[in-house]
């Protein structure tokens, strides 16, 4: 699969079958993460793979009980290590772990994986769920997993909807 091919076919799943992910595949999605872009190469992130049920239903209750968190067999929680702003005003922590999940996304459509990038939670219950210092952001997670359903793609707006040249 190119990446365009990737683009257009991905969805979000909020299904998945109890298969386990196997550790080469959720290495190459943590390796997308790794490789991906960040502003001054600050890397300002850190991964946590949440495999533990007991864990799992923290983030379960912490997500406002959205059931796809538990049903996935692993999810992956994207937290900001250091925040600054960039000089045209955006958070770094925001701007960097969204590029890293984008990757990480597509990386795991590539393999046959199906994520639901989360950002309705409660991050202070996810904080605590996991142990992450208090100095440290959650910015989202995703259920990781083989889909147990193929919804259809949702419509996007057309270019010409979205796109100008030379002035807004």
């Amino acid at each position: 699969m190119d990446v365009m091919s990737a683009i257009k076919t991905r969805k979000s799943i909020r299904q998945y079958l109890p298969k386990p992910v196997e550790e080469d595949k959720l290495n190459l999605v943590l390796e997308a993460a790794r490789l991906s872009p960040s502003a001054r190469n600050d890397q300002n992130w850190h991964f946590i793979v949440v495999r533990d049920e007991q864990k799992k239903d923290l983030l379960f209750e912490a997500s406002y009980e959205q059931p796809w968190v538990k049903q996935a067999p692993c999810a992956i929680v994207a937290c900001a290590t250091a925040n600054r702003f960039m000089d045209c005003g955006q958070p770094t922590e925001t701007v960097n772990l969204s590029i890293a999940m984008s990757y990480m996304i597509l990386e795991a459509h590539e393999l046959g994986l199906g994520t639901c990038w989360l950002g309705h939670f409660n991050s202070d219950k996810v904080k605590e769920a996991l142990d992450i210092p208090k100095d440290v952001t959650v910015i989202g997670f995703t259920p990781l997993g083989y889909p147990a359903e193929s919804p259809e793609l949702r419509p996007r707006k057309e270019l010409s909807e979205i796109v100008s040249y030379d002035t807004y």
